[in-house]
C-alpha cells in the first residue's frame, strides 16, 4: 500500500495572471475573510462539502477539508501579475462585486497586496489597455523575467510551494498550430517572436519551467496542446483547465444529462448573455469572443453523443450569444430557451433564467483548484488533471479519449480520485441487497 500523503506545514505561495481583476480580487478577499471569521466559503468543495468513506451504514462522512490533507486558508500566500499598478484593495474597488464595508474588513491585507509587471499584448486582448508591462526583445526573454518573479516571490515570501493560476481575460481565438506541437518547436517560437504565441502561454511555459503547476481558468489555447503536454509530463508537473465552470454552462451541464438520462430529444437550444464586467467587455471583441464560443459551444455535443442517439439529437441547432451591457456590471443574467421533444415527437420547451454573480461563483471554484492541482503535486499526479473536470467549461482530457461534460459523472470522478488518494475504497453506488445475490 503506498504512503498516504501528510499535511503540509508551511507556505502555499499563489500566483495569479490576472490579480486586480474581478473574480481574483473577489478570490482573494474572500479567503482573507474567512481566516477571520467574517465569512463561509459557500460554493467551495474543499471547505465545506462531505465525502462518504465506506458503506451508507457506516454513516463516515467526514469534510474534504478533513479528510485530505490540504494547505488551510491561513498557509496561502497570494500574489501575481496585472496590467494595472494599483493595489488588489483598489482593483476590488474598481470591479464592484464585493461592498466597500466588507473590502474595510480585510483592508490591510488587501491594501498591502500589489502585483508585478504583466506579460501583455494588446494584439491578444483588443479591449484592454495597460501601463504596468514587461518590455523585452524576445518572448523567451519575457518568459525568463516571469520565472524570475516566481523564484523571486517564493524566497521573498518563504514559500514551500507555488501553485500559478491563470484568472485574467480571454485571449483572441487561436487554433493549435505547428509551433505548439512540441518543446523544441515551441521555444524556437518563444526565442523568434512567433505571433501564435500568447501571453498566457508564455506564463504557463515559465510555470512548468520551474516545476509548478499550472491552472488554466480560462478558455484560451494556453496549455491545451502538444508542447505543454510534453513538458508538464517531462518536469512531472500537473497542469488543468479549461475555463471556469460558473453560469450557463453549469445549468447546461445539469440539464443536458436531464434530457438524455430521460431520452427526450433536442430541436434547438438558444443561450444569451448580458454582463457589464470587464469581462464582458474584452468578450465584445470577436476574437475573445470565438474563443468563448468555442468552449460554451462544445458542452451539449458531448453530453448529447447525437453520434449514437441521431433520432433525438441530429442537427439540432445551438446558438450561444454574450452581450457586453454596462449597466448590469458583475451581475451576469443567462438566459436559456430549449426546444425539446417527447413522446411520438410532441414538442415542449424549457426556460431558464439565471440571474447569478460571476465573481461569487468562479471565486471558490478558484480556490479549490489551487488546493486540489497542489495535491496532485504532492501525490505524485503529473500531466492533465483530468479528475478536475468538474470545474471547467471546456476541461482538458488525453487526446485519445472523449471529454466527460457531464456534471454529475465529473462529481463522481472528483470524489472517487480523493478516495484513492487516500486509500479508500472508490464508490460504485451499486446496491449491497444486490451484490449479496451474486
Amino acid at each position: 500500500m503506498k504512503q498516504k500523503p501528510t499535511k503540509p506545514q508551511g507556505k502555499l505561495g499563489v500566483l495569479i495572471v490576472g490579480m486586480n481583476g474581478a473574480v481574483s480580487t473577489t478570490f482573494i478577499a474572500g479567503t482573507y475573510a474567512v481566516r477571520k471569521g467574517l465569512g463561509l466559503p459557500v460554493g467551495s468543495l474543499t471547505q465545506l462539502a462531505t465525502i462518504r468513506i465506506g458503506k451508507r451504514s457506516d454513516n463516515n462522512f467526514p469534510k474534504i477539508k478533513e479528510f485530505l490533507p490540504l494547505y488551510d486558508l491561513d498557509q496561502i500566500v497570494f500574489g501575481g501579475w496585472d496590467i494595472r499598478e494599483e493595489t488588489a484593495l483598489d482593483g476590488a474597488r474598481t470591479a464592484q462585486v464585493l461592498t466597500e464595508n466588507d473590502l474595510l474588513k480585510v483592508k490591510d491585507e488587501m491594501e498591502a497586496l500589489r502585483p508585478m509587471k504583466a506579460v501583455f499584448d494588446k494584439e491578444w486582448v483588443k479591449r484592454l489597455d495597460g501601463n504596468w508591462v514587461k518590455q523585452a526583445p524576445t518572448k523567451w526573454d519575457l518568459m525568463e523575467m516571469v520565472r524570475q518573479d516566481i523564484r523571486d516571490f517564493k524566497a521573498q515570501n518563504k514559500c514551500d510551494e507555488i501553485v500559478v493560476i491563470w484568472i485574467g481575460s480571454t485571449e483572441v481565438f487561436t487554433p493549435a498550430l505547428d509551433v505548439h506541437s512540441s518543446i523544441e518547436k515551441f521555444e524556437e517560437g518563444l526565442k523568434n517572436n512567433h505571433p501564435a504565441i500568447s501571453p498566457s502561454m508564455i506564463y504557463a511555459w515559465a510555470a512548468l519551467k520551474e516545476g509548478w503547476p499550472y491552472i488554466n481558468g480560462a478558455p484560451n489555447l494556453t496549455v491545451d496542446m502538444g508542447a505543454t503536454f510534453e513538458l508538464a509530463n517531462l518536469n512531472k508537473v500537473p497542469i488543468a483547465g479549461k475555463d471556469f465552470k460558473t453560469g450557463q454552462t453549469m445549468v447546461k451541464t445539469i440539464i443536458s444529462p436531464m434530457i438524455k438520462m430521460r431520452m427526450l430529444g433536442l430541436h434547438g437550444w438558444f443561450s444569451t448573455n448580458i454582463l457589464g464586467n470587464r469581462d464582458g467587455e474584452v468578450l465584445d471583441d470577436p476574437g475573445s469572443f470565438k474563443t468563448k464560443e468555442e468552449s460554451k459551444l462544445s458542452v451539449i455535443d458531448s453530453i448529447l453523443q447525437p453520434e449514437l442517439y441521431p433520432e433525438l439529437y441530429k442537427d439540432y441547432y445551438h446558438k450561444v450569444r454574450i452581450n457586453y451591457y454596462p449597466p448590469r456590471g458583475d451581475n451576469k443574467e443567462g438566459w436559456d430557451n430549449i426546444d425539446i421533444f417527447g413522446w411520438l415527437g410532441y414538442p415542449m420547451q424549457i426556460k431558464i433564467d439565471f440571474l447569478c454573480r460571476d465573481s461569487i461563483l468562479a471565486a471558490p471554484l478558484a480556490l479549490d483548484l489551487v488546493l486540489l492541482t497542489n495535491l496532485a503535486q504532492r501525490v505524485g499526479f503529473y500531466g492533465i488533471q483530468e479528475w478536475l473536470s468538474f470545474y471547467f467549461k471546456s476541461p482538458m482530457h488525453s487526446p485519445d479519449v472523449v471529454p466527460e461534460h457531464d456534471l454529475f459523472i465529473q462529481h463522481i470522478k472528483l470524489k472517487n480520485t480523493m478516495r484513492e488518494i487516500m486509500d479508500e475504497e472508490p464508490i460504485d453506488h451499486i446496491d449491497e441487497k444486490i451484490k449479496k445475490f451474486k
